[in-house]
């Protein structure tokens, strides 16, 4: 059995869903594979496409040109395939495909579009190509639900890590409290939603947050005990393990209830404590490494302070399990037979 594949996202490496979902599996297997990337981007804006038109008609045209071709063999779309479309082309693409693969790890069909994106309907493009593939990969149960109720073949894949590539924590001693947060530039206003017993924690005990993100927007005036990290690709698996605990607070919505606690995963990999909101895959994860789950802004004000008055064996305890569960049940490692079959690939 050949070990190519043909794979479409909308993004390129450095945007997380794309890298995550899709090019950190081609790498982890050692696939050759016809990467189609839109533009080749982290975004998909309409300023960064009307400031690039013959990057754009170069994309279209090439992603009609194999979606007329018969002979596209085994071939993925990680959420969608072009930023103007309603699935159309899509659904031609797996339609193609010897196997066509989707693969998706948000509630795309809660996506409200408002403007002249309502044009291309991401909601739209989501059930087309979630009814036309031969299987759906799926990053958590929510998820899998939706997909489930237009294609009977759907399997669930969570947001791998490997753990191997991070920087393991050695040290639980807590001599200047800092906390971390890892993210999207889209995802830092969650951070307002604990800013107020962050800041507390930052009078009473000296708290500081660092925020590892290609972002600078404001931060719900959490600004004066933040450290802002640029993310890049080759420095945050390093710096995870310099704080003392991770944080993923969220809001509990549709949007919020289909993500896969990929942050809680790193910090997972780096041996760190974690705490988060227990909204979707954040219970999930928390409650079976038993770390900290937080329902309210006292909540997260009384164990974030209870978790700095312990003894370093107790944060030592919730890293070591938190690890352990990443290595178990969240690794490429312990996933890669599923994701190669779901792929109709060979191990």
């Amino acid at each position: 059995m050949s070990k190519h594949i043909t794979a479409i996202a909308s993004y390129g490496r450095r945007a997380g869903s794309s890298r995550v979902r899709l090019y950190d599996w081609i790498d982890f297997n050692n696939l050759k594979a016809s990467e189609e990337v839109y533009i080749n981007a982290s975004s998909n804006s309409f300023r960064k496409l009307l400031s690039n038109p013959r990057r754009v008609l170069a994309a279209e045209m090439s992603l009609r040109e194999i979606a007329n071709s018969h002979k596209n063999g085994n071939l993925i779309i990680s959420r969608r395939a072009t930023p103007f479309s309603n699935g159309a082309l899509e659904s031609k693409l797996l339609s193609s495909a010897t196997r066509g693969v989707y693969d998706f790890d948000d509630s795309l069909s809660a996506v409200q579009q408002v403007g002249v994106q309502r044009l291309w309907s991401l909601s739209k493009t989501w059930k087309r190509a979630v009814a036309t593939a031969d299987i759906v990969i799926a990053g958590n149960d929510y998820l899998a639900e939706e997909a489930g109720k237009f294609n009977d073949e759907v399997v669930i894949i969570p947001s791998c890590v490997n753990p191997n590539e991070y920087r393991a924590k050695t040290s639980y001693e807590s001599v200047f409290p800092r906390a971390v947060w890892i993210g999207s530039p889209s995802t830092e206003s969650y951070l307002s939603l604990v800013a107020e017993p962050l800041l507390r924690l930052h009078s009473k005990i000296g708290l500081r947050l660092t925020v590892i993100s290609s972002g600078d927007t404001a931060l719900g005036g959490l600004e004066p005990m933040v450290d802002r990290i640029e993310w890049s690709p080759d420095n945050y698996k390093d710096e995870l393990a310099k704080a003392d605990i991770g944080i993923m607070p969220l809001v509990d919505n549709k949007w919020a209830r289909g993500k896969c606690a990929y942050k809680l995963l790193q910090y997972g990999a780096a041996g760190l404590p974690m705490i988060g909101s227990p909204v979707g895959s954040n219970q999930t994860v928390l409650g079976r490494s038993r770390n900290l789950i937080s329902n309210s802004a006292d909540d997260w004000f009384d164990q974030l302070d209870d978790f700095f008055n312990q003894p370093d064996s107790y944060r030592e305890a919730l890293g070591g399990r938190a690890r352990e569960l990443v290595q178990n049940e969240y690794s490429f490692q312990a996933w890669q037979q599923t994701w190669m079959k779901a792929v109709g690939l060979e191990v």
